[in-house]
């Protein structure tokens, strides 16, 4: 009787919506000197993949060495001027420890040089106007960094981060109760922090650069994301990055210590994309998620919102398709989609 009423219901609510997404859109997917010294050695330390129960082509993801979003060029003053929001950002950090006085433009005009040059002079660097890793690293030293206090030992239990990305705040929890919070950058609004659910993956220390001192990378299915160090710390608390989630040195540093391999992270505080195209098993996307978010309200067991369609996220489709009395086959159709809320 309830399948029947539901049945019924939907055939009312399909005609007053009057569905015209066709079959055939819905398959397409819309969708110089002493500065160029050499980086300290690498270690890395990947995921636990049995005990985790991690598969290994996610285990594989998140590596270090694939990363390119925080790679930082050299910057100098040049005609045309060098621009970019790598240099939006080196005018914030001078701005922020009182050598700058310019605007925040992108640009590395001679009042940026001059400003690179004052500061380094104050560092005790050669005073040659160019930013290289011996520049920011004398930036981000230069920086207060707030304090966070150790809670003693670590207490035992299951850990998970929580990151906010609308507050900028990454949140550790242990046995459901909230352990350490820290202020974080995420991605601008160009290159956004994917919102999920993912697993560290993979840790390594001692990259260096704008990936600071230490690195957690996380599954996410698309591109290289993690949370990591900076040589940046004025970003910190700012939408700055290419994606990832950074953290002052310092925090990062006990982070890394408290959290092991396989920790689940949930990036939170922004609406996923939404669902425009025909999603079926073996799509991965931000669309993805908000599908598995909107099936998880309703009540349906899809497992993580890993932003992976896969056999658990068409299982649950499957289900409400029999619940509502349409075709189960597990495949994200327009019907699906209005049920759900997410067209």
């Amino acid at each position: 009787m309830n399948r029947v009423r539901r049945a019924n219901g939907l055939r009312a609510l399909l005609a007053a919506a009057s569905l015209s997404l066709s079959l055939a859109a819905s398959g397409v997917l819309l969708s110089a000197g002493n500065e160029a010294s050499g980086q300290l050695p690498l270690d890395i330390y990947p995921a636990k993949v049995q005990e985790q129960s991690i598969p290994r082509e996610e285990a594989d993801m998140g590596r270090l060495e694939e990363a390119c979003c925080e790679s930082d060029r050299m910057l100098y003053y040049a005609n045309p001027p060098m621009t970019g929001e790598d240099v939006r950002e080196l005018q914030r950090g001078l701005a922020q420890l009182g050598v700058y006085q310019g605007p925040l433009s992108g640009s590395f005009d001679r009042r940026t040089m001059e400003a690179v040059i004052a500061f380094q002079r104050q560092a005790g660097i050669t005073p040659d106007g160019v930013v290289g890793p011996v520049t920011w690293h004398a930036l981000a030293d230069d920086f207060p960094v707030p304090v966070v206090e150790g809670s003693g030992q670590v207490p035992e239990g299951a850990k998970e981060i929580v990151i906010d990305v609308a507050r900028r705040q990454l949140m550790v929890y242990i046995d459901g109760k909230e352990y350490q919070r820290y202020p974080v950058a995420v991605g601008r609004g160009s290159t956004p922090t994917p919102i999920g659910e993912f697993r560290i993956v993979q840790k390594s220390m001692n990259w260096g650069g704008g990936f600071g001192t230490r690195w957690l990378g996380l599954n996410v299915p698309w591109g290289i994301y993690g949370i990591h160090g900076t040589n940046k710390p004025w970003s910190i608390g700012t939408q700055a990055s290419a994606g990832c989630i950074r953290m002052f040195n310092r925090h990062v540093e006990q982070l890394y210590r408290i959290i092991p391999e396989g920790t689940l992270v949930r990036i939170v505080g922004r609406p996923s994309d939404p669902v425009t195209r025909l999603l079926k098993p073996g799509h991965t996307g931000q669309d993805v998620v908000t599908l598995q978010l909107a099936l998880r309200e309703k009540g349906y067991d899809v497992g993580l919102a890993d932003a992976r369609y896969g056999e658990q996220t068409a299982s649950a489709v499957r289900q409400l398709q029999e619940d509502y009395g349409l075709h189960p086959d597990g495949l994200g159709w327009p019907d699906v989609y209005l049920l759900l809320g997410v067209r």
